[in-house]
């Protein structure tokens, strides 16, 4: 078994150094596809051995599908620059690489979310599995904001101990610049998915959100970081949600 590892970056020096590292022993061919970074990414790609092109930006989706275009061996494991490889985790691919496993199968494992030096196992946000390894033609990249992976209703999903550890935010003003970007491609994308959206929404629903994520999943067990973290949800929520109202009522009119 073959593994080829595809990382999409756009200036992640801060991140770059760590994820590649975790991927030693496991990866037998790293390919990162990256849009124009300015900072020291491209340098510290090259420093590693690593295979680096550049692509200009065309959406999440299409820019890691075609990284998985460019690979070499049978099997993808997609990784996110900002994500690492738990020794666990090592450890179950190696394991899984000295055997030959079925091409139709595709491998998931869960991700463990760092906030601001937190780990965070509750809030929602964790087990979160996540689809990262597949067969050269059995899946590819969907969507435009949270890509989505494809793939047959034949396959057989298994699942592969160990986190994929996720260093999702430094700061908390990262959270709020991210949510700011996100929220009105939320809102635009489930209006073209044809949801609409009234004044009690607008209300409620951020709301549930901070008290189904506080007290139902647990982000009070996460400490202060789990309040910022329900609290930013819920202001996401409402800013989607606004979103939303104003397209629905741009829309009537």
């Amino acid at each position: 078994m073959n593994i080829t590892a595809v990382i999409i970056t756009q200036n992640e020096e801060r991140n770059i150094g760590r994820c590649l590292t975790s991927l030693q022993g496991v990866a037998d061919e790293v390919v990162v596809v990256d849009s124009g970074s300015t900072d020291a990414t491209e340098r510290i790609c090259r420093e590693a051995g690593v295979r680096f092109e550049h692509h200009d930006w065309e959406g999440y989706s299409t820019q890691k599908n075609y990284a998985t275009g460019l690979a070499t061996c049978d099997w993808i494991l997609s990784i996110d620059a900002d994500e690492a490889l738990s020794e666990e985790l090592r450890a179950s691919l190696t394991t899984l690489k000295q055997q030959e496993p079925d091409a139709s199968n595709i491998y998931n494992f869960n991700r463990l979310a760092n906030y601001c030096g937190h780990w965070i196992r509750h809030c929602g946000w964790y087990p979160d599995p996540c689809i990262r390894l597949w067969h050269v033609g059995t899946a590819q990249w969907d969507g435009m904001i949270h890509e989505e992976l494809l793939y047959a209703p034949t396959v057989k999903l298994v699942h592969l101990e160990g986190d994929l550890l996720h260093y999702s935010y430094y700061s908390v003003a990262d959270h709020v610049q991210r949510m700011a970007r996100y929220a009105p491609m939320g809102a635009e994308k489930a209006y073209l998915q044809g949801k609409r959206c009234g004044p009690a929404s607008m209300v409620f629903r951020p709301m549930w959100t901070f008290l189904r994520d506080y007290f139902l999943k647990g982000g009070f067990l996460d400490g202060s970081a789990g309040f910022v973290i329900c609290r930013l949800s819920a202001v996401y929520t409402l800013v989607k949600y606004a979103t939303l109202y104003n397209r629905t009522h741009e829309g009537s009119r």
